[in-house]
């Protein structure tokens, strides 16, 4: 049995050893500093209050210094402990519509994954539009864009992941060299983060977005609105991420006949369609229908578990078939999220924040709309999209009746560019999941990624600036 002995210096060892430790105590000193500093002016002590915890969660997202769920219970706890908002609200708070809609949609896309019919159609529309080299690089980024309207984009890449391995296999790609073999990991990794940005469905940070703004105003967003405002930024994303994918790195195959027989041999082996996928895509098509259309009347989250007890009266799905697909960190996390949003609005610690920073930089609404979207997407790169907009979020409401701002308005200018990481495999599952394949590297990532980030900031502000108007959602 083998052993290696560390030959490093004992203090070295010490001090690495001590890192851990000595940094929370540094977060305990800022949060104690804060506690008891003397209250600046226009601030209750509430509100400061609501900033130590803030900061708290703040440097800890930012950190990951430990689970991102667990930092929001950190708030859940701090919260009503420090008289910002009752108890009884607080874990209130936590009952969130869209924290049970968020629920609802990964139980359904559970369902749907579990049957089978999203690998079926993902194998069929491959192997039926990729004819060539480039055809197939585009079926795989549209594919993954459709998925992703409808269900979580990284579960997305982590289904369409081992289909897309093989494909580079079966071609026999050189893992970090082939041009081709970047493109395909590229191109479902892109897919998913545009698609993704497309529904209410693509991930959760739009519902809990939508949950914070209901929560500290009152108002909210409906689905079929929300995609509304923004489709063509999808559509010109889609376009121009197309062009970037087939300029970027060389073609260097001539040839994707091998791919089919990849898709053909796991088509057979899935064998004829089946009725339980039939009756779930049905029920698929029939809840987001229903999200368009009745989604202001009865609720998303009301339609979400009628769909799922559909799912369960019908035998379509048993609970132990979709535990592995609910994520209940994130539920932990965006419902922490939520209080922490509400607790710095109700004490007024997000309007003297924004007066503090963002309000000092802003002279006018597209100036204020401009610089959320900026930071947002700067954040977006390093840290959960979830973190950034329970950071961002509650600042940008506060800030809204200043400029006399729609705070809807700043929903979209926060809960949009939150979705469109290209940078980093830190910044979102789909981009670590396309990282792994060892195909792509995180050079080539960010060479190509900073013309998707820039175009997609640029895209973002024309888009609010000359379309949303036009839809009555002028500011």
């Amino acid at each position: 049995m083998g052993f290696e002995i560390d030959r490093r210096p004992l203090w070295l060892l010490l001090i690495i050893r001590g890192l851990r430790p000595l940094f929370f105590v540094g977060i305990a000193v800022v949060f104690w500093y804060i506690l008891t500093m003397p209250l600046p002016e226009g601030l209750s002590e509430e509100g400061r209050s609501a900033i130590a915890i803030f900061a708290v969660c703040l440097i800890l997202w930012v950190s990951n210094a430990i689970p991102l769920a667990i930092t929001s219970l950190f708030a859940i706890v701090l919260v009503p402990l420090l008289g910002v908002i009752s108890r009884d609200e607080t874990y209130g708070l936590f009952g969130n519509e869209a924290v049970f809609f968020i629920l609802g949609a990964f139980i359904l896309a559970g369902a749907v994954m579990h049957s089978g019919l999203s690998s079926r159609i993902a194998l069929a529309m491959m192997d039926r539009f990729g004819a060539s080299p480039k055809r197939l690089i585009l079926s795989i980024f549209l594919l993954s864009a459709m998925l992703s309207c409808f269900m979580s984009e990284h579960a997305v890449a982590a289904m369409l992941f081992p289909i897309v391995l093989d494909i580079a296999k079966s071609l026999k790609l050189s893992p970090g060299r082939s041009g081709y073999g970047k493109l395909l990991f590229l191109s479902l990794a892109w897919g998913c983060v545009i698609g993704g940005i497309a529904t209410f469905l693509g991930g959760a940070r739009v519902p809990l977005a939508v949950g914070i703004l209901q929560e500290t105003t009152g108002k909210t967003i409906g689905f079929f609105s929300y995609s509304l405002a923004v489709f063509p930024m999808v559509v010109i994303m889609l376009f121009v991420g197309y062009v970037v994918l087939t300029r970027s790195f060389k073609i260097d195959v001539d040839s994707v006949e091998e791919a089919h027989s990849v898709f053909r041999g796991r088509i057979h082996a899935m064998g004829k369609l089946v009725y339980k996928e039939y009756a779930v895509g049905v029920v698929l098509l029939l809840t987001v229908i229903a999200w368009a259309t009745l989604g202001g009347r009865f609720g998303l989250a009301s339609i979400a578990f009628t769909s799922v007890v559909v799912l369960f009266v019908l035998r379509l799905v048993r609970w132990k078939d979709i535990e592995e697909y609910v994520n209940w960190g994130i539920i932990l996390l965006y419902g922490g999220a939520i209080i922490l949003g509400t607790a710095l609005e109700q004490s007024g610690a997000a309007l003297w924040m924004a007066e503090m920073t963002i309000a000092n930089w802003a002279s006018s609404p597209w100036t204020v709309i401009a610089l959320f979207a900026f930071f947002t997407m700067l954040f977006t790169e390093g840290i959960s999209n979830a973190a950034v907009i329970a950071i961002l979020l509650p600042v940008g409401i506060g800030l809204a009746g200043r400029f006399d701002i729609d705070p809807v308005i700043i929903t979209y200018a926060i809960a949009v560019p939150a979705g469109l990481a290209f940078l980093l495999p830190l910044s979102t599952p789909a981009n670590a999941i396309a990282i792994s394949s060892n195909y792509l590297t995180v050079k080539d990532m960010v060479k190509v990624g900073i013309i998707m980030s820039t175009t997609g900031y640029i895209v973002f502000n024309l888009v609010a600036r000359f379309y949303w108007p036009l839809i009555g959602m002028g500011y």
